[in-house]
């Protein structure tokens, strides 16, 4: 009686084991219902690939922001380093010691302002 026992144990399975079994040893395919179905499960695994060529897509396009804001930061640092820079060399003190190996001095008397009373310019030709 134990071998009657064990064989009806082997022939009755769970569902899920099942159908696991039919999936892998690939006869579902031979089942009318399933041949019935094909067209759905075709578009939906074409619907799972636009899915994952999305996320593909998505996370490249994030990677090159985040590569530009990068760079975006790079050269406003660049930018302000250069600005204050240019700030300090263009100081009149700086640009007297700039000139003074040339043999020019900077000027210690104020420039005169110079007024036109007659409106009309004679010109030379």
């Amino acid at each position: 009686m134990e071998k009657e026992v064990t064989t009806q144990k082997r022939t009755k399975r769970p569902l899920l084991v099942s159908g696991l079994v039919s999936v892998f040893s690939g006869s579902f395919l031979t089942k009318e219902n399933t041949l019935k179905q094909l067209p759905y499960v075709l578009f939906i695994a074409l619907i799972a690939l636009g899915y994952i060529t999305n996320g593909y897509y998505t996370e490249q396009k994030i990677r090159d922001l985040n590569k530009v804001a990068n760079e975006i930061k790079e050269l406003k640092s660049e930018y302000i380093t250069t600005k204050s820079e240019v700030v300090s060399i263009s100081n009149q003190s700086e640009i007297a010691k700039a000139v003074e190996g040339m043999g020019l001095k900077e000027s210690v008397v104020p420039p005169k302002k110079i007024t036109i009373k007659d409106k009309t310019i004679n010109t030379i030709n």
